[in-house]
């Protein structure tokens, strides 16, 4: 993943830029896609400043608090299907996507296996 421009281009660019020179050619003196020059034009209008936002950074867990406990104590009681979690988890008023369950499920190293069926006898 890319690094943000930094600021000293950013500030050349937007200094050209109030000094009559179109986003365009600025775009193009400094070798710079000519959105760029857009954005960091109404980004300085708009905030007075053109600071890079934050790139990246924590997700929060989407199982967490109590819902988290609840989830751990119903795995371990009985068998489970990931779906049926997240309609229970739905019913409890948490709204969650197969890939959160799924992702704390495996989290939490509390996956479980189905046992498979025994070996059938061939006919001969």
């Amino acid at each position: 993943m890319g690094a943000p421009y930094s600021l000293d281009l950013r500030k050349r660019v937007v200094a050209a830029i109030k000094g009559g020179m179109s986003r365009n050619k600025a775009a193009k003196q400094f070798g710079i896609a000519i959105s760029t020059a857009i954005n960091w034009a109404r980004l300085e209008e708009e905030t007075g400043s053109i600071e890079p936002g934050q790139m990246g950074g924590h997700k929060p867990k989407a199982i967490s608090g109590e819902h988290a406990v609840w989830l751990q104590q119903r795995i371990r009681a009985n068998d489970f299907t990931l779906r049926g979690l997240v309609a229970e988890l739905a019913e409890r008023g948490l709204k969650v996507d197969y890939g959160s369950v799924w992702e704390f499920v495996h989290a939490e190293k509390l996956s479980f296996k189905r046992k498979r069926g025994g070996w059938r006898t061939r006919s001969s």
